[in-house]
This record gives structure tokens, sequence and C-alpha cells, in this order.
């Protein structure tokens, strides 16, 4: 796979600060904690998002160009950071930011090709993550399940979990990752360059 450039763009907690629409978008969702920063990271080959020891510090919208070429003038198509969900301690002040701006984004962005939901391969199926699951299918949003920190199970107990999660979240697909290993870059690059390719196509 061909390096991508990627450059930060905005950051946003108001649909009127979003970037106008244009490319593909490629939205990474969460529950704090469960690693989204590291593997955007991971995917990007380069350190973009900020990684924090705190769960749920990212309380915007975070929008990142990816460029084929350096002295493009416009991004091929934006990853977007949101932030993460039901951590405990998170204030409430902070979930109740999600209608004001996450819902609208999911909802009405005509430029959100993909929503990325992340997961933790390594408990059982949450609450938190299928209602969001629940809420994409109910909005007729295109989504993929990733697995994230699957470098902690291996053969068996690796397939067993992705088995069991697969079936309580109601998935047909589902990708396991590990940004420690690099293990699922390509198929998620694959996933992410299916979409780029037939939006251009349309």
């Amino acid at each position: 796979m061909k390096p991508v450039i990627a450059k930060f763009l905005t950051s946003a907690a108001d649909p009127k600060f979003f970037p106008a629409e244009g490319p593909p978008e490629f939205a990474f969702l969460g529950r704090s904690n469960v690693g989204k920063s590291s593997l955007i990271n991971s995917l990007l080959g380069q350190k973009m998002a900020h990684v924090s020891s705190t769960p749920g510090r990212t309380r915007t919208i975070n929008f990142f160009g990816l460029y084929a070429r350096a002295n493009q003038p416009h991004p091929e198509s934006l990853l977007v950071d949101l932030p993460g969900y039901g951590y405990a301690k998170l204030s409430k002040e902070i979930s109740s930011e999600w209608p004001k701006f996450i819902e609208p984004y999911l909802q009405e962005r005509e430029a959100l090709a993909l929503s990325i939901v992340l997961i933790d391969c390594n408990i059982p199926a949450q609450p938190p993550d299928r209602h969001l699951i629940e809420f994409l299918r109910g909005a007729g949003r295109d989504f993929l399940v990733v697995a994230t920190k699957a470098d902690k199970l291996s053969g068996n107990k690796l397939r067993g979990a992705l088995a069991a999660l697969a079936r309580d979240h109601g998935i047909d697909t589902l990708l396991s990752y590990s940004s420690k290993t690099g293990d699922g870059r390509t198929e998620l690059w694959r996933e992410i360059r299916s979409r780029i390719d037939h939006k251009a196509d349309h």
C-alpha cells in the first residue's frame, strides 16, 4: 500500500464549524479507552490523533485530510475522529453533547462514506456499542465493526471472542486489529479504499 500523507484540518463541537462537504469521510467511533487514537495513528503510520492515558479526552470531532501527494491542494478523503462514549467517569455534560453535534454529523453528513465502530475484543459485547450499531442501522449508514487490541488474544481464543462479538452484535463482518503489531491494517485500508473508489465511480 502506498503511503498516505495526513494533515490535521480542524476540530469542531458545532455543525457550523464542520469542513465544507466534499471527499468521502470515514468516521471512527468507540467507547473511551477502546484504543481509537492508537488505531488511527497505526493506520496512518504517523502520530496524528492524541493518545491520552485519561479516557474521554477527545471532546470535539477532529478532521484529518488524506492526500496522495504532498502538493495536492485538496484531500482525497478525510478521517474523522469522534469523541468516545460510555466511560463511567465521564461527566453527564459530555454525554449531553452528543445530540448537539455528534448525532447531526452521523445522521446528516452526506460525505460520510463509512462509520468504523471500534470495540475491544477482550471484553464481552457492551450495551453502548449495541446502541451505536442500532443507531447507525436506523440512520441507514454503512458501518464496519473493528475489534481492537487483538494482540492480547491468540488462536482459538481470538476466534472465539470475535465469533461471540459478531453474534451478540448481530453483524456478519468483524475485522480484528492490533495497533501494536499492525495486524488488520491492510484489511481496514482495503475497506476504506473500496468506498473511495465506489464514490469516485458515481
